[in-house]
This record gives structure tokens, C-alpha cells and sequence, in this order.
């Protein structure tokens, strides 16, 4: 698809090695269609790396997006050089009186602490907040989705005995909710995490509906029944070779880690992982930008009406179920 990233980010001369089309801003702006503003609220510490991770899949519809990133002030991020974020990333402030077609929120390696703990926690608050009423669908990943659970439904995490790591098998619930249209029956996703949803108060919830799950890693993917909110418990977003990356990194520092399940072919961390999630990460970016395309108003102004209509629509749907 065409994407229209800032130029000069280092994700774009890669998605050009991958033979994957990205505008020139100057071109896009010529261009007589609106294309999809998404913003992308980066909390992971390796920026470029999760840039490119998240591009590659919008990039896949056959839609024109053009994305923003954003980045929290009271958190001094050290795995990146200044001037990138500098460059590429502006502050809550920058957003707040703006309106967007999507909004992608990112986990974070912190997930092992308690929300309040988080240096960042009450800007993350602020921006759920803001998403609520300027953006017409918000997807959270993995810490970011377990913190807006929490923040908006009170629905809490609990610390896992053993860390989650690897790719997990998840059944389908819904084969004909248009987000997961076209998902298998059985599809695959990577996890990484020291911590779960309380399944229990999750239920409680009739407005918020389990689109598939795991056999054994729980809730994969969630979404309320407007698609306003979206929550993936994983990371659909990680390359082929991303929980390889992260198990040599502790390996070599010493650090107690478990060889990620269903990864490495006969279990041999020297073998090349199978991609086997490839295919449904960009069905789910792809359906969810199609959505987006559809439901949006044309004048991005109008996002906060068109929110309390889907959300007046979709509080009759869950009287019905």
C-alpha cells in the first residue's frame, strides 16, 4: 500500500529493501483522497526496531495512512538517540487537540511492575482518555492493552509463575466478526510477558468480546463490539526473528531465560525460526484498517460524533446478547 511515512526514518529505506511502497510526503499531499491518520504511541525502549515492526503491517492494506508518533514526556527513553525522537516524535501536547482515524498503542517491558509504579502511568491515563473521544479506534498491545483494561474497565493483570514466551496456537471464537474475518480456525501469535488478565473480571464485561484466545495464554484478542478499543495480548507485530533476539540478548548477560515454546525447529536456538504468524498479523492490520476506512466521516473533525453514534449502536447491540 502506499504509506506515508516522515522522510528520513530509518523504517522506510528498509520497507523499501522489502519492496514495500512509501510516499514521499510531498507526493501524498498531491494526492486527491484523505488518507487514514493513525498515531503511534511507541512506549517500547526499541524504537526503530518497533517502528518498522508496526509500518510493515499497516503497509499491507491497499489504503493510504499517514502516521504520527508519539512519545511520553515524563519518560527519558535511553535506547535511542535524542535526535530520533527529536525528529520523529512529538509529545502528548502536540496531539491532544487533534482528531485521528486510528491510534496504536505498544506494550511495554514493565508489566512486572504495578500500574501506579509506571513513571509514565497518569500521561498513559491521559491518553486513553484523549483516544476515548478523538480517536475512532484505538489498538492496544500487550502492557498497553492490559494497562487501558485496567484503566477503563478496572480489569486487573496478575504476575505469572513462569514467563509466557513464545508462540502460542489461538482458537478462533468469532469466525464471523469482520476483525478476525478470514482468520483460521487455529492461528499463531507470539507472547512475551510476566503477566495475564484476571479471566474472571474480564467476563464481567459483556461489552467487551473475546475474538480468539489461546489454549493455554489466555485472551488474544479483544475488542468492544464498535471496535472503538481493541486489546491483543501479544505481538502480532514482532518479526521472524524478534523473541530470538530477545532470548540470545539475556542469554549472553547471564540472565535466567527459558528457550522460547514453539519457536526454534527442534528446539535448537542455532536453527532459523518459522514465521508462523506472518499471514494473520496482516489480515488483522488489514481488517482493522478496512474497518476504520469504512466507519470514519470524511471530515476527521466529525471522529467525536461518529464516536457516540457507534457507541449509541453498539450499547443496543449488548442488550441483545
Amino acid at each position: 500500500m502506499p504509506i506515508n511515512i516522515p522522510d528520513g526514518l530509518p523504517a522506510k529505506s528498509i520497507l523499501h529493501q522489502e519492496r514495500i511502497f512509501a510516499l514521499e510526503e510531498e507526493v501524498a499531499a498531491k494526492q486527491q483522497i484523505r488518507p487514514l491518520r493513525v498515531a503511534i504511541l511507541n512506549l517500547m525502549p526499541t524504537k526503530i526496531e518497533t517502528e518498522t515492526q508496526i509500518l510493515r503491517l499497516i503497509s499491507k492494506s491497499p489504503l493510504q495512512v499517514s502516521c504520527d508518533f508519539m512519545r511520553t514526556s515524563t519518560h527519558e527513553s535511553t535506547h535511542v538517540s535524542a535526535d530520533h525522537l527529536v525528529k520523529f516524535y512529538d509529545t502528548f501536547d502536540k496531539f491532544q487537540d487533534k482528531c485521528y482515524d486510528g491510534l496504536i498503542i505498544t506494550g511495554a517491558p514493565v508489566e512486572h511492575l504495578e500500574f501506579d509504579q509506571v513513571d509514565y502511568w497518569d500521561e498513559f491515563c491521559k491518553i486513553v482518555d484523549w483516544s476515548q473521544t478523538h480517536v475512532l479506534s484505538t489498538m492496544f498491545l500487550c502492557w498497553g492493552a492490559m494497562g487501558a483494561l485496567w484503566h477503563l474497565y478496572r480489569i486487573p493483570k496478575r504476575i505469572l509463575g513462569k514467563k509466557l514466551f513464545g508462540v502460542f496456537p489461538q482458537r478462533l471464537c468469532d469466525e464471523y466478526n469482520f476483525l478476525t474475518n478470514g482468520f483460521d480456525e487455529v492461528h499463531y501469535m507470539p507472547h512475551s510477558r510476566h503477566a495475564a488478565l484476571d479471566t474472571v473480571e474480564l467476563a464481567k464485561h459483556p461489552e467487551l468480546r473475546v475474538l480468539s484466545e489461546g489454549f493455554n495464554s489466555g485472551p488474544a484478542i479483544i475488542a468492544t463490539r464498535d471496535f472503538h478499543e481493541i486489546y491483543v495480548t501479544g505481538h502480532f507485530e514482532y518479526g521472524r526473528d524478534t523473541l530470538a533476539d530477545e532470548y540470545w540478548r539475556d542469554f549472553h548477560k547471564g540472565l535466567p531465560i527459558n528457550l522460547p515454546q514453539n519457536y526454534f525447529p527442534d528446539d535448537d536456538p542455532e536453527n532459523q525460526p518459522i514465521f508462523t504468524w506472518r499471514a494473520h498479523a496482516n489480515l488483522l492490520y488489514r481488517n482493522w484498517l478496512n474497518w476504520v476506512y469504512q466507519m470514519t466521516p470524511y471530515d476527521i473533525d466529525q471522529i467525536p460524533a461518529e464516536i457516540t453514534r457507534l457507541r449509541a449502536n453498539s450499547d443496543g447491540m449488548v442488550d441483545k446478547f
